[in-house]
């Protein structure tokens, strides 16, 4: 039975209580973070971005693809305009579509929206010319949890002591295994593994892949950049989930063993717990967040307020 439609005005009801948790660390290696994350327990909503490009690019990027999601929703919940766009899309719908529900279009405009936030922003300023970012969204809404994501940035479900990639990587690596031209074993050797294939902010229009699974009781969920996934395998992430007390410890551990292995890069985890109604958890950032005032740059960024 497909869950009923939501309106854009109100908050979510979950049949759990969410605990909420995000570390965000620059490694051992770089000298910037520039990953972004989003925490709104209000709405449900989860974001982690990995930005890429030279001189404050990377971070700018991502921090703007947080900032517009934030504000797209934030403008969403008192503003009738994402309604509008969902009928007209609704009726725009060809045979054989697949149907999106309105919570999984108005995360899909999110993303949309944060695609053409950063891409405008790089052509009004050049010095920011070709930066982008991955993104990965969940969004809970009743049963279901709605993923949206650009790029090699993950998504994980842990669930009776088992993991399971939900998204699958926009990268060239990917590419390769898919046209048997790699096999899985080869990819930690394959020189270009992290060569992306999409990312927000590369042109005015991106492909923004978005799907829902239905969550329970006890279900993890870990959204994370590739200086994670780069380092521990799946099992070792799942292992480390299952083990920790809470998502605060789970998130700390992640984090830890990566730069034990070589922080490499920066690394950022974002957990979502799934618990009985009346456990009374919450959300804990324990990350080293950044603004935009503490970079480098000295332009003033306009951040997107819906579409």
């Amino acid at each position: 039975m497909e869950t009923p439609l939501s309106s854009n005005s109100a908050r979510p009801v979950f049949p759990f209580d969410l605990e909420s948790a995000v570390l965000s660390d620059v490694g051992r290696v770089r000298e910037k973070n520039e990953d972004s994350d989003l925490v709104m327990d209000e709405f449900g909503l989860y974001v982690v971005a990995d930005g890429m490009g030279g001189h404050n690019s990377g971070e700018i990027a991502s921090r703007l693809a947080v900032e517009a999601i934030r504000g797209f929703f934030e403008t969403a919940a008192t503003d009738d305009r994402l309604d509008k766009a969902f009928d007209s899309y609704r009726r725009r719908r060809t045979a054989g579509q697949r149907r999106r529900s309105f919570d999984e279009f108005r995360l899909w405009k999110a993303l949309e929206a944060a695609n053409l936030n950063i891409f405008s922003t790089a052509k009004r300023f050049p010095q920011f010319k070709d930066m982008g970012t991955t993104v990965v969204a969940t969004l809970f809404v009743g049963a279901r949890v709605y993923v949206g994501y650009v790029g090699d940035s993950r998504v994980y479900r842990i669930r009776a002591g088992r993991i399971t990639q939900l998204t699958e990587d926009h990268s060239l690596a990917n590419e390769y295994v898919k046209m048997k031209i790699l096999r899985k074993e080869d990819l930690p050797r394959f020189p270009y593994k992290n060569v992306i294939v999409r990312a927000l902010g590369l042109g005015e229009r991106v492909k923004v892949d978005t799907f829902y699974k239905e969550s329970r009781v006890g279900d993890h969920f870990l959204l994370c950049s590739d200086g994670l996934t780069d380092l521990l395998n799946d099992d070792d992430i799942c292992q480390i989930v299952v083990s920790a007390e809470s998502a605060r410890s789970a998130c700390a551990s992640l984090v830890s063993e990566a730069n034990n292995r070589g922080g490499v890069d920066n690394i950022t985890a974002l957990i979502i717990s799934l618990h009985p109604e009346g456990t009374q958890v919450g959300s804990h950032s324990i990350s080293d967040s950044r603004s935009l005032a503490d970079s480098d740059a000295t332009v003033t960024l306009p951040i997107a307020k819906g579409s």
